[in-house]
């Protein structure tokens, strides 16, 4: 079985008041501005690398935000809100958040497979692939699209990651946006990246009867995928952790 629902814009067009409007399209030029400025100052290597990074970010804001919505502001994943048990649930707007995850994760490993290792290590390729594998067999399935969209919920990070490296290329490493940007990232990792999917196993674990209803391969899939990501999220956190003390450290003594 399995639950649908259409896509009810008209949050967009409450929120979305002249003033943010505005205030959007002046974020959006300035952006711009920035990129046309610095872009033609960096390296081949560096200009391969900012455009991965920006379409990365594309996709981390347009993932995160539409799973917060699913998850936490739609009724979708509401456990009083259908009869049908809630990893049966799925609606037309997670399975293009489904859909646009998995051409990003298929664009960007074959940029790191061609760039290989300049874009990310064996870490990267392990992460891309068992997350195209993953929401692959969730989209066709129907199932466990809560779970989905939680791991994708941690994409959030992401702006934080890349604009990290920005400010580093823009020599900008000494600055109070990389310093403030850092200790954002780190909390930020921490929530989404930590509590998130200790939360996320505590979810399974209380649902386990209605797991169980999962098909066998999507079951084991379920269990593998989250507990490797948690693995490969320790570890980038201790990194993002020793990068945060190494700055503020370094802050401390140049003043």
């Amino acid at each position: 079985m399995e639950f649908t629902s259409s896509f009810d814009l008209t949050f967009f067009y409450d929120y979305a008041t002249p003033s943010k409007v505005v205030l959007w399209l002046a974020s959006i030029f300035s952006g711009i501005i920035l990129c046309v400025l610095g872009y033609g100052k960096l390296s081949s290597e560096e200009k391969i690398e900012w455009n991965n990074r920006g379409f990365s970010t594309f996709h981390a804001l347009f993932v995160s935000s539409a799973s917060f919505y699913l998850l936490i502001l739609s009724d979708v994943f509401n456990v009083n809100s259908q009869d049908d048990i809630v990893i049966n649930r799925s609606s037309r707007l997670s399975d293009t958040v489904l859909g646009v995850s998995i051409g990003y994760f298929l664009t960007d490993l074959a940029m790191i497979l061609w760039n290989f290792p300049a874009l990310g290590g064996l870490e990267y390729v392990l992460h891309h692939g068992i997350s195209i594998g993953s929401i692959t067999l969730c989209l066709l399935s129907g199932q466990v699209h809560i779970y989905i969209l939680m791991v994708l919920f941690s994409e959030s990070t992401t702006p934080f990651v890349n604009l990290r490296w920005y400010l580093d290329v823009a020599g900008l490493k000494s600055s109070k946006l990389y310093i403030w940007n850092g200790i954002a990232l780190f909390f930020g990792w921490l929530v989404a990246r930590i509590f998130l999917f200790m939360f996320l196993f505590y979810h399974i674990g209380t649902r386990l009867d209605e797991v169980k209803e999962v098909f066998l391969f999507g079951f084991y899939t379920l269990i593998m995928v989250p507990s490797v990501l948690a693995v490969l999220n320790i570890f980038w956190f201790w990194k993002i952790a020793s990068g945060m003390v190494k700055t503020l450290t370094k802050a401390k003594h140049s003043k």
